[in-house]
């Protein structure tokens, strides 16, 4: 029987404090490192002011390794509408009424698949464009994604610059005003501390405005970087081809629309070997299968989250999605976790699935993609790694 590789403990702390001999040593030899990009951070008590730090926050006050877990939750796409039309009634007012419960934890994140801004001008679509989608919500809808519960949302996505760099600023402003964290720009690692436990979260995709999913080695040089800044690393990621036929995990490359959707098996294992200690995936629009690496969960693809004003597709599994939840404690290593289902209704708001319809299908394709290290998941939705003996 297949035995799950045990799960290693990473010392951050003690990581950041050999790169400062290495970088005392430098100094006293002459020599200074090359600058580098600043990393955005949330502000004292979680509120988020937007202002770049360029060393590594210091370690101290944090658990030491192996001690009380914290609760992360997860989804995947959402988006609340699509100004100026379709937009949910109520000024989107309740639009997460739902699933704030199912959503609740420690840290709550979110992949953000529309710019949160006012119309800049420069949208991507023409108006002859065919085979084109581009959304936006007003700024004002980050109060939606604050009283929903969300800590954190990621912009590494293909939506993300649908209004330009400066849509792109504005959802940034958006998010801080009403004191939520972001990530997903290029050399952006944003740190949370949760309970006295520092976590780095960082936003992959195949664009430009993002960390690279297609270049492995700088990708994995950003995470390396994660482990030294934090307890925990968190990667979310906008990985895998597009449609209701692409549920199942395969290795190799995937296309979509002649795009690089990268290797979603190599890049989640390698992110993982650099020091990362959860996998968040989504981009697929349909729910994908779960396995264990390393003791560390990957989460393929969590589906579509939300879609307001019917700007996704509810249709059969294009409609299911769900909330991860995972608990992990401060080196890294399992402490337990869950998936709640849940489906787009008519008006595309996210929904508790009585019907557990999502879960179903994670199990099934869990089990055909990965017999030997596929997550063990039961009829309540409990996350187990798979048994050793």
């Amino acid at each position: 029987m297949y035995a799950p590789a045990s799960a290693p403990s990473r010392p951050r702390r003690r990581t950041a404090a050999l790169a400062l001999v290495a970088l005392l040593a430098l100094l006293a030899a002459g020599c200074a490192p090359a600058a580098e990009a600043p990393v955005w951070q949330p502000g004292a008590g979680g509120g988020g002011t937007g202002a770049p730090i360029t060393g590594a926050p210091s370690g101290s006050g944090s658990p030491e390794a192996g001690g009380d877990a914290i609760s992360l939750s997860a989804t995947g796409d959402i988006i609340m509408g699509n100004a100026p039309s379709r937009l949910p009634a109520n000024g989107g007012k309740g639009f997460f009424d739902s699933v704030k419960k199912a959503l609740a934890a420690d840290l709550v994140m979110g992949n953000l698949e529309e710019p949160l801004t006012v119309d800049t001008g420069t949208g991507k679509c023409g108006p002859n464009a065919t085979r084109c989608f581009q959304f936006r919500a007003p700024p004002e809808y980050a109060a939606h994604l604050r009283d929903a519960g969300f800590d954190l949302l990621n912009q590494a996505n293909n939506h993300g610059y649908d209004y330009g760099p400066k849509g792109y600023e504005n959802t940034q402003k958006a998010l801080e005003r009403y004191d939520l964290a972001h990530t997903g720009a290029p050399d952006q690692i944003t740190v949370v501390e949760v309970k006295g436990v520092k976590v780095a979260v960082a936003g992959f995709s195949s664009y430009v405005w993002s960390n690279s999913l297609v270049d492995i080695a700088a990708a994995k040089r950003v995470i390396a970087k994660a482990a030294t800044m934090a307890d925990l690393v968190v990667v979310q990621v906008h990985m895998g081809g597009e449609g209701a036929d692409k549920t199942r995990v395969r290795p190799g490359t995937e296309m979509f629309l002649g795009e690089n959707r990268g290797d979603p098996v190599k890049f989640a294992k390698a992110m993982i070997d650099a020091g990362a200690d959860l996998i968040v995936g989504h981009g697929p629009h349909v729910l994908r299968g779960m396995e264990f690496y390393k003791g560390r969960l990957i989460a393929y693809s969590l589906g579509n989250f939300a879609g307001g004003g019917n700007s996704l597709s509810n249709d059969g599994r294009l409609g299911w999605g769900g909330v991860l939840k995972v608990s992990l404690r401060p080196d890294g290593s399992w402490a337990g976790g869950s998936f709640t289902s849940t489906y787009m209704n008519s008006a595309g708001k996210p929904t508790l699935d009585e019907g557990d319809r999502g879960l179903g299908l994670v199990r099934e394709v869990t089990r055909a993609d990965f017999p030997r290290t596929g997550a063990r998941l039961d009829d309540a939705g409990k996350i187990s790694p798979p048994s050793a003996g």
